[in-house]
């Protein structure tokens, strides 16, 4: 039995808001929402759906009548296929208004609780190369467009370094010039791809699992450091050297060049053995005199100017006197736990991935602070009463758990120890107004700053203060 199509055309009709994942909404005739990733509130469009689902459609707009005011001309030359920045043709200042608005909807739609005047959300100085790591992967097949298919020209060089097309694993995009990352970014990746074409080095091919490079990854820092490391796939020594030495003799503004040699299925490197070839194998961050020790594998915000503004917020929104005890959960390397030691009593933080707890007890002795310990363990079991009385009762918790939000075993210990504040950073308001709805018979929400640190995506963090009823 052939299935019906779910194709529709809806014409001349209004995007009316922003939605979840960067996707923007409009309304159906018989008034179910359709989700857009194409258009900007504000646009009149025809579209045509390409899902179907019994509250709304998935579509895409497939002609333009009204262009909407909140439209900006996009920056990036791969906007539109490459997918990492899909707010990049919607002006910056409605960017900030629409992230503003997702979190107030969240807190109070999910959580249900009532909310103090949600403060102006913290937008970025700089909303183009902002990010201080980028990770590019090679592919000896790039992504072609479609008009570049029905072409009758030669295509040329098909090898990639670029990143992947959405939802496609096995599809690189190849980059010309990328407006996240500071040069010598994409100065570096362009030489190292006209580098390894002109000698014949073989790129990756993700589907058969064969070739020699694979990812290469850049990280520049406020500090002036700048580490690359190189992904093989296999060993071969002469050509891994030839395009080592390549690098490091084009730049030699590299602080610290690495490379792994990589066989196993997936590029994750958490796994591998990470060889420095020249210089350090570590650069540094600086925030407000304190240095932060970064590795290959090391966790850090990827948008250092914000990360300070955000750190900023926690300190403000935690106010210590000077004569509290801490609680840092989700600690990742140990940042903010550090960045508040100085106007506490002490400091004790906790996170799950053991490199993290090495790395932040690195920074401490680096830093020269005494007054935090770190402890490694998951959390919803090594954050239990036995731990509390090893270690003694908080005066404040700061929690920054991942996108997930806290585990519910988690919240219930904070119940049960019932410290006066909790200060409670989020990558995800709606996993965040879940936890406070939890949370809402014991604590009242004072303060609310939203934080913008990834302009031209969807993304937003937000920082609550919750204090004792």
């Amino acid at each position: 039995m052939r299935r019906k199509s779910v194709k529709q055309v809806f014409e001349k009709v209004e995007v009316l808001d922003a939605g979840a994942k960067g996707k923007t909404i409009a309304k159906a005739p018989d008034g179910r929402v359709i989700f857009l990733d194409n258009a900007v509130p504000g646009d009149v469009v025809d579209i045509q759906t390409f899902k179907k689902r019994k509250a709304y459609f998935e579509g895409k707009a497939i002609a333009f009548h009204t262009y909407s005011d909140k439209r900006t001309e996009p920056k990036c030359q791969h906007f539109g296929v490459c997918g990492g920045c899909k707010w990049q043709d919607m002006d910056y200042k409605y960017q900030l208004e629409y992230k503003q608005k997702e979190v107030e909807n969240n807190l109070r739609r999910i959580g249900h609780i009532e909310l103090p005047e949600v403060t102006p959300i913290l937008g970025a100085a700089d909303p183009y190369f902002y990010r201080n790591k980028m990770e590019f992967s090679f592919s000896d097949s790039r992504w072609l467009t479609l008009e570049e298919i029905q072409s009758d020209r030669d295509l040329g060089d098909k090898n990639a370094l670029g990143f992947h097309i959405p939802g496609m694993w096995d599809k690189i995009l190849d980059i010309k010039k990328c407006w996240l990352q500071e040069d010598p970014s994409n100065d570096i990746r362009n030489a190292v791809k006209k580098f390894a074409v002109e000698n014949d080095l073989e790129f990756f091919n993700t589907r058969n699992q064969i070739g020699f490079l694979r990812t290469m990854m850049i990280r520049t820092s406020s500090t002036g450091d700048i580490m690359v490391m190189v992904q093989f796939f296999k060993e071969d020594k002469a050509n891994r050297e030839l395009i080592l030495n390549f690098i490091a003799e084009t730049f030699p503004q590299i602080t610290s060049l690495q490379y792994v040699i990589n066989g196993k299925a997936n590029d994750t490197i958490y796994d591998q053995e990470v060889i420095c070839y020249k210089g350090n194998d570590h650069i540094f961050e600086d925030m407000e005199g304190l240095k932060f020790k970064i590795n290959a594998k090391s966790f850090y915000q990827t948008n250092s100017q914000q990360a300070y503004e955000l750190y900023k917020v926690t300190r403000d929104f935690a106010n210590l006197k000077g004569d509290e005890l801490v609680y840092d959960l989700y600690t990742g390397t140990g940042t903010i736990a550090q960045f508040v030691a100085k106007q506490a009593k002490r400091v004790v933080g906790v996170e799950a991935v053991p490199d993290a707890i090495i790395a932040a007890k690195e920074n401490a002795q680096l830093n020269g602070i005494t007054n935090v310990e770190f402890f490694v363990g998951d959390m919803k079991n090594v954050f239990n009463d036995e731990f509390i009385k090893q270690h003694g009762h908080p005066d404040v918790i700061i929690t920054d758990p991942p996108r997930d939000g806290m585990h519910k075993d988690v919240v219930q210990q904070i119940l049960n120890i019932a410290p006066q504040k909790v200060v409670y950073v989020s990558c995800n308001s709606a996993t965040q107004a879940r936890d406070l709805q939890l949370m809402d018979a014991m604590y009242k929400v004072t303060k609310v700053q939203p934080v913008d640190m990834f302009p031209q995506t969807h993304h937003v963090e937000n920082v609550v203060l919750l204090e004792k009823r």
